[in-house]
């Protein structure tokens, strides 16, 4: 079944081989695929019990503009008709703002992996949007996360990610950035934890 159009959504921080798996997986089901970027400045991001790392400065390191040219590369890399895609800023947390982004007819192909993604299911559908559940029973493959982390290692992030998306990552100081960033917050944390001793003293 084809819908006229489909919508996936993600931080896409950085995006991934299983972002581009989602977002082919939709694209066969739909004429018209809008990808969605969530998070797509830092005013608009809100922090969620069902996923409690998804609003801190490690979980976001890279901007809307780049998180777009990431996607761009990986589908041209993976000959996606570029006419058939759209690629657009998603308020996540922002449902009365989603109307904006995307055609009240859209269906919303979403996945299960999560608290996080069972909450977004079951708010498209309070809300009347067609929702079809990607990838059920299947056990997520790559995480953002796990991109995140190796990126800060320095070692074995290429292969969780698109041969372009990979060049981009590399043109940006990906590596530099992720642990400028996490040493950042290493040394917030290590303040913090003075100051909350020297209360005890």
């Amino acid at each position: 079944m084809s819908v006229p159009y489909g919508m996936v959504h993600g931080r896409f921080q950085p995006f991934h081989n299983g972002h581009l798996e989602y977002v082919l997986n939709a694209l066969q089901r739909c004429d018209h695929l809008i990808i969605g970027i969530t998070n797509p400045d830092p005013s608009l991001i809100v922090q969620e019990s069902a996923d409690p790392d998804r609003h801190l400065p490690e979980a976001n390191l890279f901007t809307f503009f780049e998180r777009q040219w990431m996607v761009r590369v990986a589908l041209a890399e993976a000959r996606c008709e570029a006419n058939r895609v759209s690629l657009v800023p998603f308020p996540i947390h922002h449902p009365e703002r989603w109307q904006f982004y995307c055609p009240p007819e859209t269906t919303q192909f979403v996945r299960l992996f999560s608290a996080w993604g069972r909450e977004k299911f079951e708010r498209f559908q309070t809300l009347g949007w067609p929702v079809v559940v990607l990838d059920a029973g299947v056990k997520k493959q790559v995480s953002g996360t796990e991109v995140r982390r190796r990126l800060s290692a320095g070692q074995g992030w290429e292969e969780l990610v698109p041969c372009a998306v990979a060049q981009v990552l590399r043109e940006i100081g990906a590596i530099e950035r992720m642990r400028k960033v996490v040493s950042s917050q290493r040394a917030a944390a290590e303040k913090f934890a003075v100051r909350h001793c020297a209360l005890w003293y």
